[in-house]
């Protein structure tokens, strides 16, 4: 059973725009607004799997949009009795979902945002961390202003004197990275204060300074590379306990493999591979893939296992619309034992 302590994420939440169908944002007729971000989406997957889970952020003051994220959150299962209100507006992202040869496009709109403008000082940290085990953050925060990246390093430096286990997402994003310091400036210092890292490659390339060494093959996945890259990894930041990076693989036109790598001292496992086909939606995957590792690593056996479940779990998020997760321990496990993908009746 689920322990009473909870998880805790940091991070921004905003309001998602983006059309119904794989248009344009000012083709479609109609678009749809859903919540979403980075750490949220994350702790929603926790949720749903029945763990507790708290979530902490800055939100703008006086603000009916800010109100009805704070209600989705409520309605997934997440506590939000830490989250801070402040100056500034509800940050904004919009998405255009791309289909065949045209990629999916991510803008966003998030400068002034209460998160943005918020200091350090602006959160309890020991309220927040009260009775918790776990605390989530993402390389997203630090790259929305120079106050919150001060806010993300003052939660670590919080969460290590806490004793908590702290995972860290890097989730490198190029378009956010505009404040004056880059990735490479800001990331590494909180790596080493976290224990569990997860990423891609892109992510350890642009936010660490680490590359996978070539393939034979163009999109062909070595595991002895990622073995190797890990092995780097973890050697450098000699405070992780575990490495896991998500591998998406390109196969075909409408084809994508995915699986994931996990790496910690002594031990390195890669997953089950899957072929995922009609991608309803890509935007979470990484953020169900986090929420669900850090589930399994609390409530599984074995961290092997916890891999497995958390592979499993972003494979059911391609098909799911939006950026929160929304299916069950029941569905992941179903997946996990080869179970049908055809009509329930």
């Amino acid at each position: 059973m689920p322990s009473t302590q909870r998880t805790i994420a940091f991070g921004e939440i905003m309001l998602r725009f983006s059309p119904p169908r794989p248009e344009r944002l000012l083709q479609s007729k109609q678009i749809l607004a859903t919540t979403g971000g980075s750490e949220a989406n994350a702790l929603v997957t926790i949720a749903r799997f029945g763990a507790p889970t708290s979530f902490v952020t800055v939100l703008a003051e006086n603000n009916r949009l800010a109100d009805t994220c704070v209600a989705d959150l409520r309605h997934a299962g997440i506590d939000t009795t830490h989250i801070v209100r402040g100056p500034g507006r509800l940050g904004l992202y919009f998405l255009e979902p791309g289909s065949g040869p045209r990629p999916t496009s991510v803008f966003y709109d998030r400068e002034n945002s209460a998160l943005a403008l918020a200091q350090p000082g602006a959160i309890d940290w020991d309220a927040a961390f009260h009775n918790a085990s776990w605390f989530h953050i993402s390389g997203i925060t630090p790259a929305i202003s120079p106050s919150a990246a001060g806010l993300a390093l003052e939660s670590l430096r919080n969460a290590r004197d806490a004793g908590l286990t702290i995972s860290f997402d890097l989730n490198y994003r190029k378009k956010l990275w505009r404040w004056g310091k880059t990735a490479l400036d800001v990331l590494p210092d909180l790596v080493r204060l976290s224990d569990i890292l997860i990423a891609n490659d892109a992510d350890v390339r642009m936010g660490l300074g680490f590359d996978v060494p070539p393939s034979p093959r163009p999109g062909f996945i070595d595991p002895s590379n990622y073995q190797a890259l890990t092995g780097q990894i973890l050697h450098h930041y000699p405070n992780l306990k575990a490495v896991t990076l998500s591998l998406r693989e390109p196969l075909s036109p409408g084809l994508t493999g995915w699986s994931s790598c996990l790496h910690h001292p002594g031990r390195f496992l890669i997953s089950r591979h899957y072929i995922l086909s009609q991608i309803i939606d890509g935007v979470g995957v990484g953020d169900c893939f986090a929420g669900a590792f850090i589930y399994g690593w609390q409530h599984l056996p074995s961290p092997a296992q916890a891999l497995e479940f958390a592979v499993a779990a972003s494979c059911l998020k391609h098909a799911v619309p939006g950026d929160f997760a929304d299916f069950t321990i029941a569905e992941v496990e179903d997946l996990l034992a080869g179970g049908p993908s055809s009509i329930r009746r």
